[in-house]
């Protein structure tokens, strides 16, 4: 049958919206629909109710997300600088050490201190990354418990949205 009253009702107690297949709201459940701000969506094609149901569900998933391993680093020395903190003098074992980037500080395999790379350098040159085989010194940002042969992980996290098959 058509949309009711009952059935704008019913969407409003539980903020639904309401879709039609081939019927209409009657003019007493339009009013009430708009008066109780219940979306009601009316169809003449199945596969754009189909289509629209999928996307509306997509948007309440909350996104997933994936994490890049950019490269490891291993430290070899240890530098206080005044009123930086504790630096890695660090070997890029694989892949590149990107500033910004997440880093992961790893001692005897275990995950010690989770943040951000703050600063990245080689010599006295401020670096956007450093690649396999580069020295450089690498600060983590609020740590400063850095001890030599500790393993520093630079990755990067993306936000994946769901999709429905």
């Amino acid at each position: 049958g058509g949309i009711t009253e009952t059935d704008v009702n019913l969407a409003s107690a539980s903020n639904a919206i309401i879709i039609g297949f081939n019927v209409r709201p009657g003019p007493k459940a339009q009013q009430l629909a708009e008066q109780e701000r219940v979306d009601v969506r009316t169809y003449s094609i199945i596969y754009d109710a189909i289509n629209d149901v999928r996307k509306a569900m997509e948007g309440l998933l909350e996104p997933t997300y994936k994490e890049h391993l950019l490269g490891r680093a291993e430290v070899i020395q240890v530098f206080s600088v005044t009123k930086v903190g504790m630096v890695a003098g660090s070997l890029i074992v694989d892949g590149k050490v990107v500033r910004g980037s997440h880093a992961r500080l790893l001692r005897d395999n275990v995950i010690v201190y989770d943040g951000k790379i703050a600063s990245l350098r080689r010599f006295k040159d401020d670096m956007k990354d450093c690649g396999q085989g580069l020295e450089c010194g690498i600060k983590i940002e609020n740590f400063n418990d850095v001890k030599l042969g500790d393993i520093i992980e630079s990755y990067e996290i993306e936000e994946v949205q769901p999709h429905l098959a």
